[in-house]
């Protein structure tokens, strides 16, 4: 498969004039190939929002390169990759240029001069893509949380990218709204294999990923499938992650002598496990 995005062993600091400084992001190297959902997840401080910059060149590592869809990402080529990227970060609203919802996604596209009539096609298929299209004229301020954020989803569509970021998108959303924008990113993967990352510390939402990379200290701590990477368990939530919810009921319920399999993640498996245990009683 196409790879898009590589990070090969990649630092940065804040402090470069510090010898002592720590790194925020330090030697971090992965790779990405087109249509794969990446979930890179970590508690606050542990260098998953300063990685996700560095992917969108807002910040330069001051050593190891970034790649993007071939190229090592540099200041000469920036717009020219960027254009082929969306991003979507984590409060809607200050996101929102437009008066109107169809103005927001306008403008992107009018700022990079796609003619007027491609521009309203894009701007209503992007809306219809996050099923928005009924809100065409309606005000974003009065929009629900999760409506908002499928709003900006739709701004990021409308310029036809190759790769999705989404940058702690869902975690000021309650759960109605998250549900919704999964929903749309799914639904979205679906139809048109988008490649995604997500930047989160929803275990939830990264169980949806393909892989999983897991931030701590500014390191890579590991790196996988999320079931390879969530039966890593203790190790875990010693770094202040919470389990997914069917793993943490799952391990109570065993110390009930309950048998459910070991690292059972999704609810609807464990409900699954509770039912067949049932019956065979």
């Amino acid at each position: 498969m196409e790879r898009i995005l590589s990070l090969q062993d990649v630092r940065f600091t804040y402090t470069p004039d510090d010898p002592d400084g720590r790194h925020a992001v330090d030697g971090v190297s992965f790779d990405m190939h087109a249509g794969e959902w990446i979930a890179v997840v970590g508690h606050n401080g542990s260098g998953k929002s300063t990685l996700a910059r560095l992917m969108i060149g807002l910040l330069f590592p001051q050593e190891g390169t970034v790649g993007l869809f071939g190229d090592t990402l540099t200041e000469d080529n920036l717009w020219e990759k960027r254009s082929q990227m969306g991003m979507v970060f984590q409060n809607p609203d200050n996101q929102f240029v437009g008066a109107t919802v169809q103005d927001d996604v306008a403008f992107a596209l009018e700022n990079n001069g796609i003619p007027f009539e491609e521009m309203t096609l894009r701007v209503q298929n992007a809306l219809k893509q996050v099923k928005m299209d009924t809100f065409l004229d309606h005000e974003p301020q009065h929009l629900s949380g999760g409506q908002k954020q499928r709003v900006a989803i739709a701004g990021a569509l409308a310029l036809r990218p190759r790769l999705l970021i989404l940058d702690e998108a869902t975690s000021m959303l309650d759960p109605q709204g998250r549900e919704e924008v999964i929903r749309v990113i799914l639904d979205l993967r679906e139809k048109t294999g988008l490649s995604v990352i997500s930047i989160t510390h929803d275990l939830e939402e990264a169980l949806l990923a393909d892989r999983v990379v897991v931030m701590n200290g500014g390191r890579k701590f590991a790196e996988g499938t999320p079931q390879e990477v969530f039966l890593k368990g203790e190790a875990l939530t010693e770094l202040g992650l919470d389990l997914p919810f069917a793993m943490r009921l799952s391990a109570l319920l065993g110390e009930q002598g309950i048998g459910t399999e070991p690292g059972t993640m999704t609810e609807r498996k464990l409900v699954e496990q509770l039912w067949t245990l049932r019956s065979n009683r």
